[in-house]
């Protein structure tokens, strides 16, 4: 049995990845994280106790982190004392909060993504396909979140600029049409225009279920994986790739 904790537990992402982690009997939430003053820590939800204990990750073999920043970088400390597995899916990460998830790499293994979709990395793979071979077309990256969404642009928007840039372009995150409005799951478009033809690439989320599936094949995946920095490109398309530290 791989026994989960979940960071940000009682809220939409945290409840979407308990409920469909009990389709698989391999998988047992053991334990769900939320901040010291969230009205629900203490008590039992299903069975699984809200608790602000981060000493609960010792429990567990994995922590599954769609929270803040601030919760992954403290969750941190714990995981590398207890020699725990991390699939952090949280966005708006600094440059130096990123540093500090790339350093418990080297101690831990990390599945970190702005993205956990399937469906989004597969997007990420067709971005790379396509920049390879139209150099010179210009681009245009939009994205479409729910009006809640705290970063702009998105994670997921910001990857597919690194992807191009990697590729030749010269794009700027501030370049990305950034929509928020009602409740989106998120939407992402990349163009590719020339003077004779035009290709779009668009990918929508219905529900946030496509992220905690994904979350949820994440940390099977990482059972058993040496330390490093994953991504869901290693988890998707290179399972015996090494990970980057």
């Amino acid at each position: 049995m791989f026994r989960l904790a979940i960071s940000g537990f009682c809220g939409k992402m945290g409840q979407r990845i308990f409920v469909l982690s009990k389709d698989d009997r391999n998988l047992k939430v053991i334990a769900g994280l939320e901040s010291k003053n969230h009205p629900d820590v203490g008590k039992m939800i299903d069975g699984v106790k809200v608790t602000d204990n981060a000493e609960i990750l010792k429990e567990c073999n994995c922590l599954i982190d769609f929270s803040l920043p601030s919760a992954v970088i403290n969750y941190l400390e714990y995981l590398i004392k207890f020699r725990k597995a991390a699939v952090i899916g949280t966005t708006g990460f600094s440059e130096e909060e990123q540093a500090k998830i790339k350093y418990a790499s080297r101690k831990i293994p990390i599945v970190f993504s702005p993205n956990m979709s399937i469906g989004v990395n597969l997007l990420f793979r067709l971005t790379q396909m396509a920049a390879k071979i139209l150099p010179g077309y210009k681009i245009y990256v939009e994205e479409a979140h729910h009006i809640h969404k705290k970063d702009s642009p998105s994670g997921t928007a910001k990857k597919i600029v690194q992807i191009l840039n990697e590729e030749g372009f010269a794009l700027k995150p501030e370049a990305v049409k950034a929509i928020r409005e009602g409740e989106i799951v998120g939407d992402h478009k990349i163009v590719f225009e020339s003077e004779v033809d035009k290709i779009e690439l668009f990918h929508s989320a219905k529900t946030r279920d496509i992220f905690a599936r994904g979350a949820l094949v994440a940390a099977k995946w990482i059972k058993g994986k040496k330390s490093g920095l994953y991504t869901m490109d290693d988890v998707l398309f290179g399972k015996d790739k090494k990970g980057k530290k």
